[in-house]
């Protein structure tokens, strides 16, 4: 924000300050001042940036049924409502939804600065992507700024950062790979994992881009708090890679023939591509996220190592499944999440109905958010975080309704 001052304001404006400065040194010298939250002031936050995975997005389903949607409705219509007086979101299509992985409680506050379908830079078109910039137009204001903002009157102890997948368009891969699936016969398979506009995305040339463009958003987070007054040594940044949705092909639990593993799973991958998309590509996006993560140089960076979070609760994993093939009607039933999937449902646009949205395709839902929570949480480790890798860990829910992950 900037100021234009007349020579008039300049002047009664210079008292203002000095009326300040005097108070300060009273506070200073206990003078009854009380001081305001900031760096190292306040109750402690852990504040989120980055995009759909972990603004969120699906954090509305614990589950999927392809009967009922209200089996599944684990926190309603208002579940990606942000603002004030919830009632809307603050951006449109962000999906900050109230699972989101920030919130983790036990006297540490969460503010969600995330956005379903942020890449490292703002996105300013049809519809507004804030990056992890210092991008301002009128409301409008990147990740960076926004949370430089929050940071100067707020005690931010932790930045948790999940950033890349968009650079990489994993959206249009997800759908190449549906498309490839849909519109060819099983004896003639035809790959998404060849496909030019796939490939394009791991060239060596783009993958050197997108790690030197996530490196500088992680640089970008780190002058932010510089600017709201913070040392590097005041706060850690947690760098998550991401979690494996699909199960390796001879994971799944419907054959490739026939339709069944689309119209009834909503994963409608060849095993092929299901194993190019563990083997390959969810590998290379999480090396370029590691290697940004390392390229910055700072101290004060931990790796949050997600890759094999879900394994065994994945999209249609042959270890869980819908909930009326596991015979629930509901999430909230003895059981439910260790045998429901903590993936989303892939959905087409002429599949989907309300109350479902194809943006929530593929990421961890509401299950799935509170797994990352507890590894959140547990990244936090009472005020000096850390890194690690992130597993389930048992069966069932801990006192705090979430899965029972491990974080070592």
């Amino acid at each position: 924000m900037s100021y234009i001052f007349t020579a008039r304001e300049s002047v009664r404006r210079y008292g203002v300050v000095v009326a300040i400065a005097v108070l300060g040194a009273l506070a200073l010298h206990g003078g009854g001042v009380a001081r305001a939250d900031g760096p190292g002031v306040g109750t402690p936050y852990v504040a989120s940036v980055g995009d759909s995975y972990i603004s969120g997005e699906a954090g509305r389903w614990a589950g999927n049924s392809n009967q009922d949607s209200s089996w599944i409705d684990a926190l309603g219509s208002t579940a990606y409502y942000d603002n004030a007086s919830n009632t809307a979101e603050q951006i449109s299509g962000c999906h900050r939804s109230k699972a989101a992985e920030v919130f983790i409680g036990g006297g540490v506050n969460g503010v969600n600065l995330a956005c379903s379908g942020a890449k490292t830079s703002t996105s300013d078109g049809d519809s507004f992507k804030p990056g992890l910039d210092f991008y301002s137009s009128g409301t409008k204001q990147g990740q960076a700024l926004a949370l430089q903002q929050f940071a100067a009157s707020h005690n931010v102890k932790m930045i948790s950062l999940s950033i890349g997948g968009n650079n990489f368009n994993f959206a249009s891969i997800v759908q190449s790979c549906v498309v490839d699936w849909l519109t060819s016969p099983t004896w003639w398979k035809d790959y998404c994992n060849d496909d030019s506009s796939v490939t394009a995305n791991f060239t060596s040339a783009n993958i050197a881009a997108q790690t030197t463009a996530i490196k500088n958003a992680i640089l970008n987070i780190r002058q932010a708090m510089l600017n709201a007054g913070y040392a590097d040594s005041a706060y850690k940044i947690v760098v998550q890679d991401y979690e494996s949705p699909v199960p390796p092909g001879s994971g799944f639990r419907y054959g490739e023939s026939g339709y069944t593993r689309q119209n009834t799973g909503g994963c409608g991958f060849w095993n092929n591509d299901a194993n190019w998309a563990n083997a390959t590509a969810l590998p290379t996006i999480n090396n370029a996220v590691k290697n940004a993560a390392t390229a910055t140089g700072l101290s004060n960076i931990k790796i949050l190592e997600l890759q094999s979070a879900f394994n065994g609760r994945r999209l249609c994993e042959n270890t869980v499944g819908l909930l009326e093939e596991k015979g629930l009607t509901s999430w909230t039933q003895a059981g439910a999440v260790d045998k429901s999937e903590w993936v989303n449902q892939i959905r087409t646009v002429s599949t989907v109905f309300g109350p479902y949205q194809v943006q929530e395709s593929l990421h961890p839902n509401y299950w799935g958010e509170l797994a990352l929570r507890n590894c959140v949480r547990q990244a936090y480790n009472g005020g000096t975080p850390k890194g690690g890798t992130c597993t389930i860990s048992g069966t069932g829910l801990t006192s705090a309704g979430e899965p029972k992950m491990a974080l070592q």
